[in-house]
């Protein structure tokens, strides 16, 4: 369709934001929380008509590239700005949209300062999310992954929750910047040797992609590892996840929905278009020792997170451990454990966006986060403490709901996985779902402290949920449901990609 353009769907974000900075919107708080939730929601049903009219039998669909004066975007160097969607970059497109909208949304009565700037911030980083999902070149991935540090520090610096929230800003900005140097010298390195052998300057990912096999061996596992660097910081893997327990205390709640919903997935979406798919002998290579790192994630988060008592970093180190299960089904590479992983990537944005916006609505009504000072809650909030029962539920893998479709569908590709050691993997997957029981006992430890037991005498005139927060928390709530039902809806938009990124594997 025409009408359909990915320049559209990726840049009209970034209009919105010029708009939203001129002068004529100074002061107007209320126009802009409605322009911004507007436009959000009119970008939401624009996404979904990609859906309708996509073409699951093609590999890409909805190509193009943006013309600068006539020329492409450095052309001599083999560089393009070109963009394109398959059923796995379509799903994250889609997610994106509505994540943000979920953000906006979730945004009035939290954000009361700096409005236009705020919601300025929230589109470029909507525009550089859309970027990494649909771009076809290299440069053109590094240069959107680039784009979101800079809005991203002043969304968490600018209106965080603590005194400490610049601290927290500056330290996600130096360790997602330190891993973005790694991967650009492994793209510079695939990008160097690709011209040597083939003589031919490019950055296209897929033409890369197939000319892997002229790159030395030591060389692919050299750019891949650099690689993985700059995505495990962003996902993120131990040792390298020590900034996001901080980023997450301190950002607002409708930040911390885009961080957990979208950012952590970039670094896995990472992981498969470049790890996997460009350098396949390369990251088969890497499994025995990345599952590990993966089982650390597991066990290491689901510990450290039971014995927080700020609810924030619960949920915070839940989704460490969640990267580390997403690791698990990526490393198995058969299309159970593949498939298993990009759904649970989606769950996870949907259920920790719900958790992290009901911490937010408790934090806003009593300004702490302390289980210790809480308690006793779900008497003067039963709407609040019934729809994060829902959330709790699904987070431990409760079967009807989303996650349990994904948690099931990566334990059972790792467990089947005949792509290395069989046993050794065997053993660590019973091993990461018996660590599952730690997730049980957190998210109830959570659910008990802050709505169970006795109301303390200050909360007893807390109000329930407002308007807004019941259509975010509904929202989510009926995604959960629904995909937990019919999974199948995700599950076979992406079928035919992830059979083609396990043809490189013989599977």
């Amino acid at each position: 369709m025409n009408w359909l353009s990915l320049n559209v769907l990726v840049f009209s974000p970034l209009i919105m934001t010029l708009i939203l900075l001129t002068p004529m919107f100074s002061g107007h708080h209320i126009l802009i929380r409605r322009i911004s939730k507007g436009f959000a929601s009119l970008h939401f049903v624009y996404t979904l008509l990609f859906l309708v009219f996509f073409n699951n039998d093609l590999t890409l669909n909805y190509e193009t590239s943006l013309k600068l004066f006539d020329f492409d975007w450095l052309n001599s160097l083999g560089i393009t700005l070109s963009m394109g969607l398959d059923g796995i970059s379509l799903l994250f497109v889609i997610l994106s949209s509505f994540i943000i909208l979920i953000a906006t949304i979730a945004s009035k009565g939290i954000i009361k300062s700096k409005q236009s700037l705020y919601y300025a911030l929230i589109f470029i980083v909507e525009t550089a999310i859309l970027g990494v999902f649909c771009a076809q070149d290299m440069f053109e991935f590094f240069m959107f992954w680039e784009l979101e540090l800079i809005p991203m520090y002043f969304l968490i610096g600018l209106w965080g929750e603590e005194s400490t929230a610049k601290k927290s800003a500056m330290k996600f900005l130096l360790y997602t910047f330190f891993g973005s140097l790694f991967m650009l010298c492994g793209f510079l390195m695939l990008y160097n040797f690709n011209f040597i052998s083939t003589n031919e300057l490019t950055a296209n990912m897929n033409l890369i992609g197939f000319n892997y096999d002229n790159v030395p061996f030591y060389l692919q596992v050299f750019a891949s590892i650099l690689m993985l660097i700059g995505f495990a910081v962003k996902m993120p893997i131990i040792p390298l996840h020590t900034w996001l327990p901080d980023a997450h205390t301190d950002a607002p709640a409708p930040v911390s929905i885009i961080l957990a919903g979208l950012l952590l997935k970039m670094g896995a979406y990472g992981i498969i278009r470049f790890n996997i798919q460009i350098l396949p002998d390369a990251f088969l290579m890497m499994v025995p020792y990345l599952v590990v790192f993966a089982f650390i994630n597991i066990v290491f988060a689901s510990i450290v997170a039971y014995y927080q008592t700020d609810v924030k970093k619960i949920i915070a180190y839940s989704s460490i451990s969640v990267m580390g299960i997403i690791l698990l089904g990526l490393c198995s590479l058969n299309f159970v454990g593949i498939s298993g992983a990009i759904f649970l990537m989606i769950a996870h944005a949907v259920i920790s966006a719900g958790l992290f916006f009901i911490v937010g609505i408790i934090y806003r009504r009593t300004g702490t986060r302390e289980i210790l000072q809480l308690g006793g809650l779900a008497k003067v909030m039963p709407r609040l403490a019934g729809f994060t029962l829902v959330f709790i539920a699904a987070s431990i893998g409760i079967p009807g709901l989303i996650v349990f479709v994904g948690e099931f569908l990566v334990f059972f590709g790792a467990f089947i996985s005949t792509i290395w050691n069989t046993y050794l993997i065997q053993i660590i997957s019973l091993l990461s779902i018996t660590v599952l029981i730690f997730s049980a006992c957190y998210a109830l430890k959570l659910l008990h402290g802050v709505f169970y037991g006795n109301l303390l005498e200050r909360w007893k005139k807390v109000n329930d949920i407002l308007n807004h927060e019941l259509v975010v928390l509904l929202t989510l709530s009926v995604v959960a449901v629904l995909f937990g039902i019919m999974p199948m809806t995700i599950l076979n938009m992406i079928k035919l990609n992830v059979q083609n990124i396990l043809m490189a594997f013989g599977g």
